[in-house]
């Protein structure tokens, strides 16, 4: 787990959002970010996000490390861990090869923990901008779905065990 420093703002990207700021739309960054105020859309980061007390985040998060201590509906999908701290309140859908859960957290959603060899690193802010510039998602997408439906469609064959 990584450990994050507070401040508001210093070169190594680190920045806060207060609890007066609304925002909605897509948050790209590098560097660690604080976030306290009320975000509705997506995040996409290689680095650590803090969701603080009093946020309020409905939002799909692609990132390196999460910590959440306030309220989040969506998708996680942490490369490094989650962490899921205080009183924190989570209605979403999670994926990370590490999960921690402090008592009196309140989460409600799917979470698959996998190695991290297993988790398919985060794009750089170059490649996202290439892969929306060129119309979107790539082949490599579309394949993955046909193996999906080929797994899907063989039964298992249990009669060996």
């Amino acid at each position: 787990m990584r450990e994050y420093q507070s401040g508001s703002a210093d070169a190594a990207g680190n920045a806060t959002f207060g609890p007066g700021l609304v925002f909605e739309g897509k948050l790209s960054f590098q560097g660690q970010v604080r976030f306290d105020g009320t975000f509705t859309g997506e995040i996409t980061t290689d680095d650590l996000l803090i969701i603080g007390e009093t946020a309020k985040v409905s939002a799909d998060i692609t990132c390196g490390s999460v910590v959440i201590n306030g309220e989040v509906n969506g998708k996680i999908k942490a490369r490094d861990s989650v962490e899921l701290k205080g009183h924190a309140r989570v209605k979403a859908d999670i994926v990370t090869p590490s999960l921690v859960m402090d008592k009196g957290v309140v989460f409600d959603g799917y979470c698959n923990m996998m190695d991290k060899r297993d988790v398919v690193s985060l794009p750089t802010c170059d490649e996202r901008r290439k892969s929306w510039q060129s119309g979107g998602r790539g082949n490599k997408h579309q394949d993955r779905r046909q193996n999906r439906e080929v797994i899907e469609t063989q039964p298992a064959d249990l009669s060996a065990q």
